[in-house]
């Protein structure tokens, strides 16, 4: 049978948010698999806000797309084709196949340390794009972010800013497992009904609507002792101005930063810091590459277990429609886990 593979690459590096012009969408055929070779067709594109830093270029901690590339994703997808004898038509997976509606992986599919490397999935235990979610990288970073480098403990007031997405949402809910309190920040009224209502956090603060400073005083009373930062800007100096002795900022992401045409504001007051004995600290979820299967185990067994939500996850159509659904991310029009269906 033969396949036209639609595709997504970036054409030029964008300045501030990313144009139609940045990017370049063309069909090709795909070649008759080689020995070793596997096909498959892509369900879901995980959209997250790191793909606007992989835009750019410059030292990070993983290379930036190269101009001409297929944009970079991580995905969820079933194989249709296989010449591979690990990999049986049928079979559901995830991996790092890009913005694409079908990827040829080689040898490399089986090995651990490849790029090409894909996982099998259950979908009975959970849906294929919840392997997007609270299965894949978004749940990861929440899980080692928090636990690793947060290290809560019972009692203690954790706040959590993009707390409806993808990872604020995991956050929160171990968090609350761990026995913390937990405030969630968000930008929707309806986001705070649901971190509150349905996923179990003590408030949240709706930064359009409410005064954030004062708002965290109202709502954490005693302090901060672990703030998970995604959004960056002037939310992370009101958290710096209220953290307790020996606080952990665990710095995730800054999204409100990350479409500037100006130089990127840091934390103004971070001598709170040294007065608190505190320590913030960056982290990238690659680095528990060896321990994502022993998180992915206890995340399932929480979630058959009631005590973990997946979010909501939010699924937009079209690989045309690859970068207004990315948009969609900078300008708080998502809710939970956004995905591409190609």
């Amino acid at each position: 049978m033969t396949y036209f593979n639609t595709r997504v690459k970036l054409a030029s590096r964008p300045v501030g948010l990313p144009q139609p012009a940045n990017l370049e969408i063309d069909t090709v055929e795909i070649p008759e698999l080689t020995e070793g070779q596997v096909l498959i067709k892509t369900s879901f594109i995980s959209l997250d806000p790191a793909m606007r830093g992989w835009m750019n270029e410059g030292k990070s901690y993983i290379a930036p797309i190269k101009i001409g590339e297929v944009f970079r994703a991580g995905t969820a997808g079933q194989v249709v084709e296989s010449r591979n004898p690990g990999f049986a038509v049928g079979d559901s997976l995830t991996g790092n196949l890009g913005v694409q509606q079908y990827a040829v992986m080689g040898a490399g599919a089986t090995d651990p340390g490849s790029p090409e490397y894909l996982v099998k999935v259950d979908t009975a235990i959970a849906p294929l794009e919840a392997y997007l979610a609270t299965l894949g990288m978004p749940g990861m970073t929440a899980y080692f972010g928090l636990l690793n480098t947060g290290q809560p403990q019972a009692g203690e007031t954790v706040v959590v800013s993009g707390a409806a997405g993808a990872v604020g949402s995991v956050v929160g809910q171990i968090a609350k497992l761990k026995g913390c309190r937990v405030v969630g920040i968000a930008g929707d009224q309806q986001k705070c009904d649901y971190v509150v209502n349905e996923l179990g956090f003590d408030a949240c603060i709706n930064y359009k609507t409410q005064n954030v400073r004062s708002g965290l005083r109202a709502a954490c009373p005693q302090g901060i002792d672990v703030y998970f930062d995604n959004v960056g800007g002037e939310i992370l100096d009101f958290v710096l101005e209220q953290i307790r002795l020996k606080a952990r900022i665990v710095i995730c992401g800054a999204i409100s930063q990350y479409n500037n045409t100006t130089p990127v504001k840091g934390p103004s007051n971070y001598l709170s810091l040294l007065v608190n004995r505190a320590r913030m600290e960056g982290i990238v979820v690659f680095d528990n590459a060896a321990n994502y299967s022993t998180a992915a185990r206890e995340m399932a067994g929480w979630i058959q277990e009631g005590k973990l939500k997946s979010p909501k996850i939010q699924v937009e159509h079209g690989i045309e429609n690859f970068l207004p659904a990315l948009l969609k991310l900078f300008s708080g029009g998502n809710f939970g886990k956004l995905v591409l269906a190609p």
